[in-house]
């Protein structure tokens, strides 16, 4: 074992046992929501909208090609918010028109090493139907029962492929862009289940859906992966009406814990789009830092035109055309939605986390606290700490944790979901929804899991809470980051040890998950709910 390794292995410990006392350590000023419709921009284009990522060690019992699955490193992205299982007939087919990118930083410098880029295409059969003496094309995407890929009855056939860059995203070799083919026949296309239409259509989605999770080979990685791409049940859990209505609940009820699951997940039967790779760790990092950054991002093409004529030949009709243009990233949970002001949000869905010195300020001096005061009524000074820059909101959203996943040579701050791969996972049945800050080292923020309770950690990490633990000695070093220094203690947070007790009232670890790749459950369909 290298010396890295042995050093992250001592802290490690450290760092978890320091932050058991708070209900929620280590994370940026975010709270409230997952990214759905975080920004002005982003809500006009739903199917390139980023709503969460994921990244973690794999906790899936048994072996993938010989190998522990606690080798592998999972990353799911997941698109296009708030699906209503019954939104048909067309239902939540991907833009072929659009890039989908999963990004990859492996030396610390907050540049991608490593992109994999998602294309779609959908084509239609055009399935006709006799009517007296005319054949008229039918108005649907099924026309009968559905169960395996390219059945017979699917009028539209969604696929899709992937395409690994190393270095630049953007290089103009072709030779650059190597694709991920399937190990079962060596083809580069991969057919993408339709969405849950319902259970008379897709009488057992789940299993039709694992008809589409490939064991594919990845260009540069001796050990093959896995792959999926599909409709998911939304495995965010969140109070998101309340929360938006300037947190529509008694302060009483969000400062006592004893709350934490009394209010129902107002999510709960939306489904989402996830891309889901499994690599083993090897081809992710780089040299002996077991350290990564990922996030994920969507572009379109510069231009569009929209064409006026009765009989369009293109499909809606429109063109597009001119460079990849970045309309969409995520890397950490929530942040567009209550982090960057909103003059900035569209800025910084266009953006990399190279230049995220622009939007320094609002980690430094976020208004969150404030908004809450208004929100709640509780006066200016009561909830907002005082430790101005907030070095305890930075060293978590911007550099990474010392000691738990900040990577050797990290260069200026960015933000990305920044996971330690040598941290063994946690079997899913020890697992802790509020992650490290009960010592479960394998959780949020190293990282993000399923199950990971981000909101509940969020809330108490903005209102002081690591300042609380940290206290009058610097105990977890987060009195200076990138140069700036504080007095991250207890005194600086108002609301004192009340800090470590906030929660939304939402419960995450009753969201269903499953326990084997990709871990998302079955989509909620759009007829027959319950009966799968």
């Amino acid at each position: 074992m290298n010396a890295t390794f042995k050093s992250r292995a001592r802290l490690l410990p450290i760092a978890a046992a320091a932050l058991g006392a708070v209900a929620g350590a280590a994370l940026l000023p975010e709270a409230h929501a997952s990214s759905h419709r975080e920004a002005p921009g982003i809500t006009e284009r739903p199917k390139v909208d980023g709503t969460d990522f994921y990244m973690f060690s794999s906790y899936e019992p048994g072996s993938l090609n010989g190998r522990p699955h606690s080798e592998y490193v999972t990353i799911l992205a997941n698109y296009q918010p708030l699906q209503a299982p019954y939104g048909g007939p067309n239902y939540f087919s991907m833009d072929p028109d659009a890039l989908y990118e999963i990004h990859i930083d492996n030396d610390g410098d907050n540049r991608e090493d490593l992109t994999f880029q998602f294309k779609f295409k959908n084509t239609r059969k055009n399935t006709t139907l006799q009517i007296d003496n005319k054949t008229v094309a039918i108005p649907l995407i099924q026309a009968g029962q559905v169960s395996n890929p390219k059945d017979a009855a699917l009028n539209v056939n969604e696929t899709f492929t992937v395409d690994v860059v190393r270095g630049s995203r953007r290089q103009e070799s072709k030779s650059a862009y190597q694709p991920v083919t399937n190990a079962a026949n060596n083809s580069a296309v991969f057919d993408k289940p339709v969405d849950n239409i319902g259970t008379k259509t897709i009488p057992d989605y789940a299993g039709y859906a694992a008809k589409h999770i490939y064991q594919v080979n990845i260009p540069g990685c001796a050990v093959k992966g896995q792959l999926f791409v599909g409709q998911r049940k939304e495995a965010f859990a969140v109070n998101l009406g309340t929360i938006f209505d300037l947190v529509n609940a008694p302060v009483a009820f969000i400062t006592d814990r004893a709350n934490a699951d009394k209010v129902a997940n107002t999510i709960d039967d939306a489904n989402i789009t996830t891309m889901a790779l499994e690599v083993h760790k090897s081809c992710l990092t780089k040299g002996n830092d077991p350290v990564i950054g990922g996030w994920t991002t969507a572009s379109l093409r510069q231009g569009s035109l929209l064409f006026d004529r009765p009989n369009p030949v293109f499909k809606f009709p429109e063109d597009s055309g001119g460079p990849w243009t970045q309309v969409s990233r995520l890397g950490m949970p929530l942040v567009n939605e209550v982090v960057i002001g909103l003059p900035d949000k569209d800025k910084f869905n266009g953006s990399q986390p190279k230049n995220d010195g622009q939007f320094l300020d609002y980690v430094t001096n976020p208004t969150l606290p404030r908004l809450l005061e208004i929100a709640l009524g509780t006066g200016t000074g009561t909830i907002a700490p005082t430790n101005f820059p907030r070095t305890d909101l930075m060293n978590v959203f911007l550099t990474g944790i010392a000691g738990v996943n900040r990577p050797d040579n990290p260069s200026v701050g960015s933000e990305m979901l920044r996971l330690n791969t040598s941290t063994p996972p946690t079997p899913e049945g020890q697992q802790k929804t509020l992650g490290l800050a009960v010592g479960d080292a394998a959780g949020f923020p190293n990282g993000r899991r399923p199950k990971d309770d981000v909101v509940d950690i969020s809330l108490v990490a903005v209102a002081g809470g690591l300042c609380v633990v940290n206290g009058d000695n610097d105990a977890l070093k987060l009195n200076s980051s990138l140069g700036f220094t504080s007095a991250c203690k207890a005194s600086s947070v108002p609301l004192g040890a009340t800090s470590l007790n906030l929660h939304d009232g939402v419960d995450q670890s009753k969201v269903p998950l499953l326990p084997t790749f990709p871990y998302l459950f079955t989509p909620t369909p759009g007829a027959g709910a319950g009966s799968n």
